[in-house]
């Protein structure tokens, strides 16, 4: 667990309601190591109302420009006022926390599966899959096309399906009604987005016998096990999500039940 300031490089707005912040570190160090599935904490400035850090997924890792992406949906005064950060500005970050999704070491055929802004994490698990030589299927829902996000970035990495509610992109409906859950046989699926679509994704996965990893979106105040915010119920026992997870195999998931 690493604090540092970084520096905002870009603050671009995707849609109505989530932001694309790129940010580096503004000591100039070099990026430590992070995995798919980690998280950030970060510091929410000028605002007397809010006095927890904002967690928010770790989006991509861009090695080559010494870059760390984040997908910001503005939800409350917190989110609202980090999208607000200019560029050139500072922001304060605790970074990585939290466990990662695991990254097949073997050839196989993988779904990433995102929902909303649970879409982040995929992006950067989908480029960890490609520096193994494996090239996933993304299924990515949302309630419309402009809630379909950084969609040309995930189809430099694979196949990309859709489903919207309204019908807009993609197929109409929810993600686990897309046709590709009938065609296509999938060894291992990985989900992220808003609980009761995980749980339809968990159930499909434990129906058709193929392993499935989620990572949850619990609230998560302090980011390192202090406040018990986070609790999830699991086999293993009340764990906080923000240190045993946010990753979690679906088996070991009371709310399958």
């Amino acid at each position: 667990m690493i604090v540092y300031d970084f520096t905002v490089r870009s603050n671009e707005q995707l849609n109505y309601q989530n932001n694309l912040i790129k940010v580096t570190p503004a000591n100039n160090e070099t990026l430590p190591d992070m995995f798919p599935g980690q998280f950030v904490q970060i510091l929410v400035n000028s605002s007397p109302n809010v006095f927890l850090r904002r967690p928010i997924s770790i989006n991509y890792v861009d090695k080559e420009n010494n870059e760390m992406w984040l997908l910001i949906q503005r939800v409350g005064e917190g989110t609202q006022k980090i999208c607000e950060t200019l560029v050139g500005e500072t922001m304060n970050i605790i970074f990585p926390l939290g466990n990662s999704f695991t990254i097949s070491q073997e050839n196989g055929r993988f779904l990433l599966v995102g929902g909303g802004v649970g879409t982040a994490p995929m992006l950067f698990l989908g480029k960890k899959l490609n520096e193994k030589g494996l090239s996933p299927d993304f299924l990515l829902g949302g309630r419309s096309q402009r809630d379909i996000l950084q969609l040309n970035n995930f189809e430099k990495l694979g196949t990309v399906y859709c489903t919207t509610e309204d019908g807009s992109l993609g197929e109409k409906g929810f993600v686990t009604h897309h046709s590709v859950l009938q065609n296509k046989k999938y060894d291992f699926i990985y989900t992220c987005g808003p609980r009761p679509m995980m749980i339809a994704v968990a159930k499909y996965a434990l129906e058709k016998n193929i392993g499935c990893e989620a990572s949850l979106e619990n609230l998560m105040a302090c980011g390192f096990g202090a406040c018990l915010c986070c609790i999830e119920k699991t086999t293993r026992g009340n764990l906080c999500s923000c240190t045993e997870g946010p990753v979690f195999n679906i088996k070991e998931l009371k709310w399958i039940d």
